[in-house]
Parts: structure tokens; C-alpha cells; sequence
């Protein structure tokens, strides 16, 4: 018996080695990462120019704390980020993943609020369905019901809107910028019902990813989003740990919503799974302000800045660039997108194929035309799963897509590096999986 404590029960094959879009277990059995372990793997496994920089760097020196020093690659990270940021980003403070990321953004902005003589700012606003990461900050500000019932005594009191969530929120009689308008609204009313003197941020993810399976906005709606967090004073902080860093085919995903955040977080892709890093990316005028009032940003971890962490990101964001891989999420994913339609646009259980780039979710409905979800008591989210490994295939299902309860969806988010034939292993996998998934269900009543 392992003396780990694992994440889940059942026993789970041993990973020993990793070569471009395969992970390879103890057995020598091989499976393509179709999802990049969580979105994370985006340049696949065993990359030598990753491998490399990590060796340099724990050889040169692989830690030194940032009381009492900076380090090469972080400085090198940092500048390359920026340079590349959305208007107005100018810092960059690395962490170890997304969930501290989010903390580190949730205190620092309510630090600028302190810093600026606007200490009664105190409540966070974000959306039903969504995910920022499983600290108790983290977890206060995400709406997935299914991962703060049992800690809800312990959460900070946030508020939550609707999601722009079009596949089942739409009405029959309302058009695209109709809906995203009147959902985005929800906004406007909650900052007024609280008090717009209270309020510190509205936080979101551009591209829903686990808790929903790539939900998209419709066109507009991040527009609308950020008139009213300027028009009350409100930091608008966007989540890209799942969908950033190249994921949807721009480096940042809040590009193709025509915004720039006060506040990013990222991970993820930042690193490739090479390291475990992640980073909150801020404003100037956030920066100016803690520089004019107490000096330095009340935070920090022991890991913060790891010089190996760093090194390896680097070189992962080095990569990216030289080999034109966002060039290569678009074009595969437009490969992907037509694989998925060509296999499941009129499949009798997939309600809604959605998402951007190498970034793409699969909605499974027991009724098509009504879009009536499976019971939850059947999981089929995990059947999937194991039918899926079975199958030499590794996907991100999830249950609760809907409101924490109801809904099964599939995430696909395979490494940047993924080819066409690969593609068609994907879908021909997921096919199998799929309907061996629910061919095994019981006979409904």
C-alpha cells in the first residue's frame, strides 16, 4: 500500500517517462496527452531545451531567497513577460502555481485599496461556474459548488454572478450581444446593491476551464465588463492560469476579449510542467501607488522567485516564440476543431463543442434537442476517464458543469506540439471512450 496521500482513490499506473505528447507508465505502456495532464504539458514531455535549462540552472545555483537576493532568470522571465503584456501590465511576481498566484492577486489588491486611503474595499466579486484555485482565498472567489461545499465555513464572503455561459443561458428570443450585455450587467447590479465604495475586484476567467470545459464569451461581453468595473473603480482581475500563455492561440487570452486586466494570473503554460511556477502580472499604477504609501507588497513565500522554477519557464516562453508554436496552436487548432465536429457535431449525446485554439470542451447531454444532463449519480464524467486510459488516452472530464451537480463535460488541451495524425488518435480515442462510457451506464427508467 502507498504511503502517499493521493488525490483520489484507486489504483493509478506508475508514470516513468514522458516523450513529446506521450507519457509513458511502468509498463511500457504509452498514452497521448490529450490534455496536457491539466492544461499544463504545452510543449509535451522530455523537451531537451527544458530538460537542459533546468540542469544549468540547479548546477549554477537552484535556489536563493528573495529576502536577501533576485536571480538571473527571474529577472530574464520577468522582462520577457512584460514586454509582451497587456497594456499597462508592469510587474511580474512568481509563485509556485495558480492557486497562490490567485492569492497573491486577491492581497494585492486589496492592499492598493489600503494604500490609496480606500480601506473600506472590501468584497470580491466573481462568477457562478468558475475556478481560481483550491487555497481558502482561491476557493472563496471561484464558483465551483462542488469544491467549496465542504469548506464553506472556513471561506471569506464573496459574491457571485451569472457566467456568460450562452450554450444554456440564452434565451430563444435574445441575440448574442443581447445576452452577453444582460449578463454582464449582473456586474453593474451587484457593485450597486453592495455599495460601489466597497467593492475591490471582479475576477474571472476569460476562457472558462475546468469547472465548465471551455466556455467561451460571446463577443462584447469582456468589453462591457471592463466599463464597469472603470465607471465604479473596480480592479478587474482576469484568471488566464488554464487559458493563458498560448493555450487559445494568443499568448494572453484576454486579447481576443479587447481588454487589459489591472490584475493577471498565470501559470500552467507559463512553465510546461517542467517546473512548478506560476505568476501574478500587475499594473503600474498598482505598483506606483504601493511605492508611494508603505513601500513593498505584503506578501510572500518561500519559493517565490525560484531561480530553477524561472529558468525553466524561460526557456519555455524562449521556445514558444522562436518556434512560432502560436502559429501552430492556431492552425492545430482549427485541425482540432473540425476533428471534434466531424466525430461528434451530430453525435446523440454531445450538446455543445466549444473553446479556442488548443483549448476545446465537449458538453455530453442524455437528451440532444432538450440538453437534459445525465444523472449525477452516475458519473459519467469518470467513466469517460477510465475508458479513456483504457484506451491509451488522457482527457480532463469533470461532472457539476451546469450548477455543481449537473452536467458531464470533456476538456481537450493536448500540447502545442500535437500533430494531425495525432488529432485523429485524439478523437478516434475519445470517440471509443465516449460511447463505451455510456454504453455501459444502467438502463434509465
Amino acid at each position: 500500500m502507498s504511503h502517499v496521500l493521493h488525490r483520489g482513490s484507486g489504483q493509478l499506473p506508475v508514470a516513468v517517462g514522458g516523450e513529446r505528447c506521450h507519457v509513458i507508465d511502468s509498463d511500457g505502456r504509452r498514452y497521448l496527452d490529450a490534455s496536457g495532464g491539466a492544461a499544463v504539458s504545452c510543449l509535451g514531455h522530455g523537451h531537451p531545451r527544458i530538460v537542459a535549462a533546468v540542469q544549468a540552472q540547479a548546477a549554477a545555483m537552484a535556489y536563493a531567497h528573495t529576502s536577501f537576493f533576485t536571480n538571473e532568470p527571474m529577472e530574464a522571465l520577468a522582462d520577457l513577460l512584460i514586454e509582451e503584456a497587456p497594456a499597462g501590465i508592469d510587474k511580474a511576481y512568481f509563485v509556485s502555481g495558480g492557486s497562490e498566484a490567485m492569492e497573491a492577486a486577491l492581497k494585492l489588491a486589496r492592499q492598493y485599496f489600503v494604500e490609496i486611503g480606500q480601506p473600506q474595499r472590501r468584497h470580491f466579486i466573481a462568477r457562478r461556474q468558475s475556478y481560481h484555485g483550491n487555497t481558502l482565498g482561491a476557493l472563496a472567489v471561484g464558483g465551483n459548488e462542488w469544491r467549496r461545499r465542504q469548506f464553506s465555513p472556513l471561506l471569506i464572503e464573496t459574491h457571485h454572478i451569472a457566467p456568460c455561459y450562452a450554450y444554456r443561458d440564452r434565451r430563444d428570443d435574445e441575440t448574442e450581444a443581447a445576452y452577453g450585455r444582460r449578463v454582464a450587467d449582473e456586474l453593474e447590479a451587484k457593485i450597486l446593491e453592495l455599495g460601489p465604495e466597497t467593492v475591490i475586484g471582479f475576477i474571472a476567467e476569460p476562457v472558462v476551464g475546468a469547472t465548465a470545459g471551455a466556455v467561451t464569451a460571446v463577443p462584447g461581453y469582456f468589453e462591457r465588463i471592463r466599463e464597469i468595473c472603470d465607471r465604479h473603480g473596480v480592479l478587474l482581475i482576469l484568471d488566464e492560469v488554464m487559458c493563458g500563455m498560448g493555450r487559445t492561440g494568443t499568448l494572453h487570452a484576454s486579447a481576443q476579449e479587447g481588454v487589459a486586466p489591472d490584475i493577471m494570473t498565470i501559470a500552467k503554460g507559463l512553465g510546461g510542467g517542467y517546473q512548478p511556477i506560476g505568476a501574478m502580472l500587475s499594473s503600474r499604477r498598482i505598483d506606483d501607488a504601493i511605492r508611494a504609501g508603505s513601500g513593498a507588497f505584503q506578501h510572500g513565500h518561500t519559493y517565490l522567485g525560484h531561480a530553477t522554477a524561472c529558468a525553466a519557464a524561460l526557456a519555455v516562453q524562449q521556445t514558444i516564440r522562436e518556434e512560432r508554436l502560436l502559429d501552430a496552436v492556431r492552425a492545430r487548432g482549427r485541425d482540432l476543431a473540425q476533428a471534434l465536429t466531424e466525430r461528434f457535431g451530430n453525435h446523440a449525446h454531445v450538446g455543445d463543442i466549444r473553446g479556442r485554439g488548443l483549448f476545446m470542451g465537449l458538453e455530453l447531454v442524455r437528451d440532444r434537442a432538450g440538453k437534459t444532463p445525465f444523472d449525477p449519480a452516475l458519473k459519467l464524467h469518470a467513466r469517460v476517464k477510465a475508458e479513456a486510459m483504457a484506451r491509451g488516452l488522457m482527457c480532463y472530464p469533470m461532472g457539476g458543469t451546469i450548477d455543481g451537480r449537473q452536467g458531464d463535460h470533456v476538456l481537450i488541451a493536448p500540447p502545442y506540439i500535437i500533430t494531425p495524425d495525432e488529432i485523429g488518435e485524439l478523437t478516434d480515442k475519445l470517440g471509443l471512450a465516449v460511447e463505451a462510457a455510456i454504453a455501459g451506464l444502467p438502463a434509465q427508467p
